[in-house]
């Protein structure tokens, strides 16, 4: 019989100053919804991860068009629901956008309330100013949390380091505070325009609730091949994060990453030293985290319909 996660403190983490407690890895949902993997093995692989104690659900309302939603919701029946974190992401930067995508994810989903709903892709500088726009996205999260639809709000980003702190100094200016931030961290980050060099102390003192992800890039980390995928995950749960989110396409990669949960013991200082000495010529220009140096992970570059209108303020400036 597969080994069930123990209680354990490195297996369960307590998720920032919410008080919630989640497991330490955290199922990706973009992979649930691949064309190379049928709806049967999705669902499949989120009860089983669910049976073995992942308690954290990631998703997206953007994910493969909404087939990662559908299938997690499907997933959830039969009171799977109740025994998770659910958490997914919405673009739409307007308070009309955002709120369409949310009461999509929450239609797809089947269910009348999301955990955690984080603002995505925060890629670029003007972002932060769209969302926290008096009829921005941010505005319609918080009516959502007010009518008991969502509990908690965060944000995600992977391009730069830089605007994930000025996101963080918008919401302060405008007396908000984040329950999560969502981020790359991984054995390359370090090297290069690094998340967990500039933002996660931030996080930390702020008690914000740490998500990491990218921690393999989707395999591309591997091809440097200099570090295994259990290292990969091993590093980054050793991070001060109380997620660690990792994509699983099959029953074969799900194990894995419970196999590396459960072995996972904090690394010593020569242990991290050695790792990141086997990184770093691999990582200097970033060529491994292309989330960083292109628009290749860039959804809403692909599609900037999602993110809806600029602000009315803005459109009253330019001319007719």
């Amino acid at each position: 019989m597969p080994k069930k996660l123990t209680d354990a403190v490195s297996q369960y983490r307590v998720l920032g100053n919410t008080g919630e407690r989640v497991s330490a890895i955290g199922l990706g949902g973009w992979h649930l919804g691949l064309p190379t993997v049928d709806e049967q093995l999705s669902l499949r692989i989120v009860r089983s991860a669910i049976d073995r104690g992942l308690n954290f659900m990631d998703n997206s309302w953007d994910y493969n068009g909404g087939t990662s939603e559908i299938r997690m919701g499907k997933a959830l029946r039969d009171g799977y629901r109740d025994k998770t974190f659910l958490m997914t992401k919405i673009d739409g930067r307007s308070k009309k956008e955002a709120t369409r995508q949310l009461n999509e994810s929450l239609r797809r989903l089947q269910t009348d309330r999301i955990d955690l709903v984080q603002h995505h892709e925060v890629i670029r500088f003007e972002d932060p100013h769209r969302i926290f726009d008096a009829d921005g996205a941010n505005a319609a999260l918080v009516e959502a949390r007010t009518a008991g639809k969502i509990r908690y709000i965060g944000f995600t980003g992977h391009k730069d380091p830089r605007i994930h702190l000025h996101m963080l100094e918008v919401a302060k200016e405008h007396d908000f505070s984040f329950a999560t931030v969502q981020m790359p961290l991984n054995v390359m980050d370090a090297h290069y325009r690094s998340f967990g060099k500039l933002v996660l102390p931030e996080l930390v003192k702020q008690k914000i609730g740490v998500l990491g992800m990218k921690s393999m890039a989707n395999g591309i980390i591997l091809k440097s091949r200099t570090v295994t995928p259990v290292e990969c995950l091993h590093y980054a749960l050793n991070l001060p994060t109380s997620v660690v989110i990792t994509g699983c396409d099959s029953m074969e990669i799900l194990e894995q990453a419970l196999d590396a949960l459960r072995s996972f013991q904090p690394l010593s200082a020569a242990q991290v030293k050695a790792i990141l000495a086997k990184t770093k010529a691999a990582a200097t220009d970033g060529e491994f985290e292309p989330f960083k140096t292109s628009s290749i992970f860039d959804s809403t570059a692909t599609h900037p319909d999602w993110l809806g209108e600029e602000p009315q303020r803005v459109r009253k400036l330019m001319p007719v």
